[in-house]
């Protein structure tokens, strides 16, 4: 193999390697949610990362809190990845992460299903200790609340209904 193909060879899997770091962060972040692992949600960001999701802006750290609020008042949680496009240049990058989030919630004493769909756009810096997310800014596309409907988990009564936290 030439020196030329081994540099070839090293760029793409530094190029990989940084992907695969960075999906790992947007699902850390996901997961910490939904499980209410706000420590979780936190290895997703630089300790001086800025979110701006609209009904909050600041510091990651009073974001994940603000959420873990939030995501605690709810019956339960899912938010799914979409497509995820990232351009890396060296040891930044940028990304747009589609995102799909379900919500049971409860109002006026009423279940209902809160559906968020929207994109991150994201600033990812690898500063020595793995690729986080610098900077988010949360887009939504669209939103709705529906009554909910469950007769099939009444029905299902051996379902194995999650729970929150690590094992949830």
């Amino acid at each position: 193999m030439s020196t030329i193909d081994l540099q070839a060879l090293q760029a793409e899997v530094a190029d990989l390697a940084a992907r695969r770091d960075i999906h790992k962060a947007l699902n850390q972040y996901m997961r910490g949610q939904d499980r209410l692992l706000p420590d979780v949600q936190r290895q997703a960001f630089h300790e001086d990362a800025h979110v701006d999701c609209g009904l909050f802006a600041g510091k990651a750290w009073d974001f994940i809190d603000f959420a873990q609020g939030f995501l605690a008042a709810c019956d339960a949680s899912q938010h799914l990845i979409g497509q995820v496009l990232i351009e890396l240049d060296g040891k930044t990058a940028k990304g747009e992460v589609y995102f799909i989030a379900h919500h049971r919630i409860t109002e006026n004493g009423e279940k209902k299903d809160l559906f968020v769909a929207g994109r991150y756009h994201d600033e990812y810096q690898d500063r020595g200790q793995g690729w986080k997310i610098a900077r988010r800014k949360e887009i939504v596309d669209w939103a709705r609340t529906d009554g909910a409907t469950d007769s099939f988990l009444k029905e299902q009564t051996a379902l194995h209904i999650a729970a929150r936290g690590e094992h949830g």
